[in-house]
């Protein structure tokens, strides 16, 4: 029972992380709507992710590349733009979820990741 609430939390933080990383993004780059679509949109690009690397992720190269497009078509479905703007909003999105893990850390608080934020 524990080791499932324990769980419970390092998803739902991991899910506020990542939905911080990709509200930043979409703050500077694109219309930024509230912070709960940046939180949806980073568990379904989560699971964009995931579905595209299970049926893809076996090609060499081309199984990253259409991961990541998958990833990337997630952004630009949730928000305006077009594939730059989307990579743009991926960018600044991993950048500000490693500054707050990078800060988390710095607080003693360790083992969470930026779930909808590839490379966190």
């Amino acid at each position: 029972m524990v080791a499932a609430v324990d769980s419970l939390i390092v998803f739902v933080v991991s899910a506020l992380v990542g939905g911080i990383g990709i509200y930043a993004g979409a703050r500077l780059l694109s219309n930024a709507k509230g912070y709960d679509h940046a939180v949806w949109t980073a568990l379904i690009g989560a699971l964009a992710w995931v579905v595209a690397s299970a049926l893809f992720g076996w090609l060499p190269l081309l199984g990253t590349l259409v991961t990541y497009l998958a990833y990337l078509g997630v952004i630009k479905w949730r928000y305006k733009g077009g594939w730059f703007t989307a990579a743009g909003i991926a960018l600044t999105g991993w950048l500000a979820a490693s500054l707050v893990l990078e800060l988390l850390s710095v607080l003693g608080v360790t083992g969470f990741s930026a779930l909808g934020i590839p490379g966190v």
